[in-house]
């Protein structure tokens, strides 16, 4: 196993990474930013290095730095977590160059799956559902000529996209051109590629992710599927596991379509396939995250399964231990993303220091988190500040379980999401758990009637 890995992260995931490593018995080493020099990863792990100032593109985003502090402390790995360098190719290339090893997946197919052209055309040769579209990259008279063909509305997608960001949706033929080109501008500002693709827009669907974990031998098993459709503008706000609104038909056939996917592509590590699924059960593949995910936490709470532990052992060439039949579903989970935001006003970031915290407790809820009292959220960073995960036999004990756990949660200093998150886990719509990626936005329209938001 290896002796000593870096997480080349912050915040909650480099705490969660760090736990699993001192479970299996691994060194590890932290890297932080000048910003984050109050950091709770820095002083969990072994050794901690700095390396550069608050911008992410001089700290947390810098190749160079990262991968000499790997070098220098002695590691034998490198961990990213999610967001960052997570899904850069060229960055694990680099480090598999300096002789260490990167726990995901293969490059190359990191590279293809990034991709969102290419990662289409691999799902349309393993024979997995995708949405009309122009199937590649287009120019502004071809990706017009595009839309007219498969019918308005149309999304304009960056080819090299994620997070939601470089999306536009059109609606009719006259906002085309000036889409396209805001497209491609936040393509080329957030991931230095300005290409952009034409996607058929599926009214509101459902969004359904498969957790996979793959080996390096050929092995490949599903982790069941997640509900993620409580979204706001494309970012994810609730998940739960499993979807209780879809058939099990259907799961069976994302089951088969994401196993038949890695086992095509040749994926070895963890990682989730997402999924549109329409109310007529027409499931589409939308795109590949080959990292683990935020939300990792319901399905680990759903299977009793570890994914970030077994996602090192995978890295370091270990089989998996479980075969398909050993995956058992044990009840639910719902995972509420906590992010320093000010609902009242149109959700803008809230960073500042937390002067008290109090955090719930008690059989079936989990807090994955990096702050304490005393904490600065930075406005260099994602406004994420916790993520409250409740795991119980029944749906609706589970909602339950989270909605006592908001009631306990206390933080004082910045504004946060957690009176609406409340109020949202109470609507009929989310209890009967038939919602779709519209019902956050039609939920704040009601809320906004009835004078609970500003904008």
């Amino acid at each position: 196993m290896f002796k000593k890995i870096l997480i080349a992260n912050r915040g909650e995931i480099a705490v969660r990474i760090i736990r699993a490593c001192k479970e299996l018995g691994i060194a590890t080493v932290a890297v932080y930013s000048k910003g984050d020099e109050e950091c709770l990863h820095k002083e969990l792990a072994n050794e901690a290095v700095c390396i550069g100032d608050a911008n992410p593109k001089d700290s947390y985003l810098n190749v160079e730095n990262i991968i000499t502090a790997a070098c220098l402390s002695g590691c034998d790995a490198i961990h990213p977590g999610f967001g960052f360098l997570s899904e850069n190719p060229e960055f694990a290339r680099m480090v598999e160059k300096c002789g260490l090893t990167f726990i995901g997946p293969n490059p190359d197919v990191m590279e293809k799956m990034g991709n969102k052209n290419e990662a289409i055309q691999s799902m349309i040769q393993a024979g997995v559902p995708v949405v009309p579209g122009s199937h590649k990259a287009v120019t502004l008279e071809e990706g017009l000529e595009c839309a007219k063909e498969i019918g308005f509305p149309v999304l304009i997608k960056a080819s090299a996209g994620g997070g939601g960001k470089g999306i536009r949706l059109v609606e009719e033929e006259e906002e085309f051109t000036e889409a396209y080109n805001e497209a491609r501008e936040e393509a080329s500002k957030f991931f230095a590629n300005d290409e952009v693709y034409i996607e058929k827009f599926v009214k509101n669907p459902k969004h359904v992710e498969v957790q996979l974990m793959c080996d390096k031998h050929g092995n490949v098993i599903h982790l069941f599927e997640r509900n993620c459709s409580l979204q706001r503008r494309n970012q994810k706000m609730i998940e739960e596991a499993p979807c209780i609104s879809i058939s099990q038909e259907l799961k069976n056939k994302l089951y088969d379509s994401a196993i038949k996917a890695c086992k095509f592509i040749g994926y070895d590590s963890v990682g989730t396939i997402e999924f549109l699924v329409d109310n007529a059960e027409n499931y589409y593949f939308m795109e590949m995250n080959t990292r683990v995910q935020v939300e990792h936490c319901v399905t680990e709470a759903v299977t009793n399964v570890d994914i970030v532990k077994n996602m090192i052992k995978i890295a370091f060439g270990l089989p998996l231990q479980f075969k398909q039949s050993d995956i058992k579903l044990y009840g639910y989970a719902i995972e509420c993303r906590i992010n320093a935001e000010d609902p009242e006003n149109g959700f803008r970031p809230n960073p500042g220091k937390i002067k008290f915290i109090n955090t719930p407790g008690g059989m079936g809820v989990r807090i994955d988190s990096a702050v304490y009292p005393g904490y600065t959220i930075s406005p260099y960073y994602d406004s994420m500040v916790l993520k409250v995960i409740t795991f119980a036999k029944t749906r609706l004990e589970c909602i339950r379980k989270m909605r006592q756990a908001l009631e306990e949660l206390i933080i004082d200093g910045v504004k946060t999401t957690v009176e609406f998150d409340y109020v949202l886990i109470h609507h009929p719509t989310f209890i009967l758990g038939h919602y779709d990626t519209s019902f956050i936005e039609s939920f704040i329209g009601e809320l906004k009637e009835n004078g609970k938001l500003i904008s």
